[in-house]
């Protein structure tokens, strides 16, 4: 089973977006939904420390993550020994994790650290780590949508794509995305958070705040 302390050494130590503390939020939150719900849980810690251990790194191209961080983990967990069923399991949650992802969760398991990756983009940690994403890529807090932008999800030439877009695009939609009951539960409290920001945010920018 890889260790916290093994999974310190995949992750940058001061990333904000995808660093070792996300990563250990979204076991802690994996593990309490799958004792609720009696997933696998050597699977769920295993999957949960793995799913951005590689190709997430800031500055990398981090469109198809998932897919670097699987083929990591089955060389970690090949070399544990792991029997290719279980990796399988393990491969299985980490591919589908995304958000923006291809593969659809469809186990139990991915079906959970697919929650619980998600409920660390909504609520304050969701706030945090928005406006942490922005600024490593190079885009603003916030700017004003354009009505292209708020018709399609896609931007005129030019157009940033601040916190204030990500949160419009993606971070709102977040709840109705969820698998578990358990999810659904947690993610009540932490997008009435989420809600109230973003509205504060850009109620401020245009002089209302």
């Amino acid at each position: 089973m890889p260790t916290i302390e093994q999974a310190r050494s995949w992750y940058p130590e001061h990333d904000p977006v995808h660093g070792i503390d996300h990563v250990l939020r979204v076991m802690r939150i994996a593990e309490q939904i799958g004792t609720e719900l009696g997933a696998d849980l050597e699977v769920l810690r295993a999957a949960a420390l793995l799913h951005d251990a590689a190709g997430a790194d800031p500055g990398e191209d981090r469109a198809h993550h998932e897919n670097v961080s699987a083929h990591f983990a089955r060389e970690i967990l090949a070399a544990e020994g792991w029997s290719q069923d279980r990796i399988e399991a393990v491969v299985d949650c980490v591919l589908s994790h995304r958000f923006r992802g291809q593969h659809a969760p469809g186990s139990l398991e991915a079906r959970i650290l697919f929650d619980a990756d998600k409920l660390d983009v909504v609520g304050a940690f969701g706030v945090a780590r928005t406006i942490g994403y922005a600024v490593q890529a190079g885009q603003p807090i916030f700017a004003e949508p354009s009505d292209q932008f708020l018709e399609s999800g896609e931007g005129e030439p030019g157009e940033p794509h601040s916190a204030y877009h990500e949160y419009l695009f993606k971070l709102r939609h977040v709840r109705g995305r969820l698998h578990t009951e358990p999810a659904q539960r947690m993610a009540a409290a932490r997008e009435e958070v989420l809600q109230q920001f973003f509205e504060q945010l850009a109620a401020e920018a245009n002089g209302r705040g």
